[in-house]
């Protein structure tokens, strides 16, 4: 305003045109009482999100109020968010405007978030603006906000199947009887059986004392081995193409979800940190501790050999290992092959996407010569899963419900076989 005001009253005294002077004189006014009765004290704001915790594909709504401190001249307030990545806005220029009524404003910008992870939603610019524009006060806002974006869960089931049970709970029917709900048989009354087992019917009928026996409910200690040493293929969100950290995060989080309502123990081991990880337990609150590990899941971790895996990530013999990774990395397939050595079941998830090779950025390598180096790669690959399939190691691609029922009844019934001794 002040831009336009001096150029007019400058011609208006060196060429004496009047007309000039009523043009510029009311720019003039206005500007320098906005300059002297601009508002000396920031108003407080406010801002909240409904939800800071969300699953993919869900929405929350940004809100900030203003209620305290505004100064009666203002006429407009104007809220721009900073674009953060992984997020769509409502609307989609993340900047709302609402005019002042009784000396408050509330303005709201809807979120989606699009895929998992942990972001900081920064400071929004916030300008407040007087009567015919006199003057305009930048207004500084609240902190930064974070919000938790969980993986989705595709609703994963498997079969009741589960190798070497061990453990006294759990959905899981052990080989052994034992204290359990599901019923074994009816057999004689033996020193140290609980009265409360004692089968009346029976009993009277045989004039012997008989007891009901049960199959003990058993639990197994499932270990979800996560391959973050490497990320192959575009991630466009949860409404496009995945990439194998995605795919392998959300497989990850759903298989936690339904071995911990099964009962069973659950224990993440992620390979690309040190220290990363979620120890073996059961429970709503063990699947959330999972969770909040998972959104931290970065490609840009650490890279560890397999001697490195196998000393700091010790698992138990009798544990089911199932193995989320694109397995191109040598260091991850042979700490698998040490997993079978050491007694593990192992059941590797090939989370690769199909359409790797359409994907591939060629500016990256040799326009020429790439095709024939993946294509020669593959090949090894392909050759290398024959080699843990010898070992009986069966490799599944993800395809959510129903991947793991056929590899876990094949590995259940090879446990449950007997063995032949030397």
């Amino acid at each position: 305003m002040v831009a336009v005001a001096a150029p007019l009253l400058l011609i208006a005294v060196l060429a004496r045109r009047p007309d000039m002077a009523v043009l510029g004189l009311p720019l003039a006014f206005v500007a320098a009482w906005g300059r002297y009765f601009r508002p000396h004290e920031e108003p407080v704001l406010e801002t909240e999100l409904d939800a800071d915790v969300l699953f993919e594909g869900q929405a929350t709504t940004y809100r900030l109020k203003v209620a305290e401190g505004l100064d009666p001249d203002v006429d407009l307030v104007v809220m721009a968010l900073v674009r953060t990545p992984w997020f769509r806005y409502d609307p989609p220029q993340a900047a709302v405007a609402s005019s002042v009524s009784e000396g408050s404003v509330t303005l709201e910008v809807g979120l989606r978030s699009e895929r998992w992870g942990l972001r900081q939603l920064e400071r929004p610019n916030v300008i407040a603006t007087s009567v015919l524009g006199a003057y305009r006060v930048q207004v500084r806002s609240a902190a930064a906000q974070a919000v938790s974006t969980l993986p989705l869960r595709d609703g994963f089931e498997a079969v009741d199947a589960v190798p070497r049970p061990a453990g006294l709970v759990g959905l899981h029917r052990s080989r052994r009887p034992g204290e359990g709900t599901e019923l074994a048989g009816v057999r004689p009354f033996r020193t140290g059986d609980r009265l409360r087992r004692i089968n009346w019917k029976v009993s009277a009928r045989t004039r012997e004392l008989h007891v009901t026996s049960t199959w003990s409910d058993r639990d197994t200690e499932v270990v979800i081995l996560l391959d973050t040493g490497a990320e192959v293929g575009i991630s466009e969100g949860i409404d496009g193409r995945s990439s194998s950290l995605d795919t392998a995060v959300r497989a990850a989080a759903s298989i936690a979800e339904h071995y911990l309502r099964h009962g069973d123990r659950v224990r993440l081991i992620d390979t690309g940190t040190t220290v990363g990880g979620v120890r073996a337990g059961s429970g709503r609150s063990h699947l959330r501790r999972i969770l909040d590990v998972l959104v931290h899941a970065d490609r840009r971790g650490r890279q560890q050999d397999e001697n490195q895996l196998a000393r700091r990530h010790r698992i138990r013999s009798d544990s089911l290992v199932i193995v989320l990774s694109p397995l191109l990395r040598k260091e991850m397939l042979g700490y698998i092959v040490t997993l079978v050595h050491s007694g593990c079941t192992v059941i590797a998830v090939d989370t690769l996407p199909p359409d790797v090779s359409d994907v591939i950025d060629p500016e990256e390598h040799d326009s020429k010569a790439w095709p024939l180096a993946w294509r020669i790669r593959l090949l090894e690959r392909r050759a290398e899963l024959d080699r843990l399939g010898d070992l009986g190691v069966p490799t599944v691609g993800w395809r959510g419900a129903g991947t793991l029922d056929e590899v876990l009844r094949d590995a259940a019934r090879v446990a449950s076989a007997p063995r032949m001794r030397s």
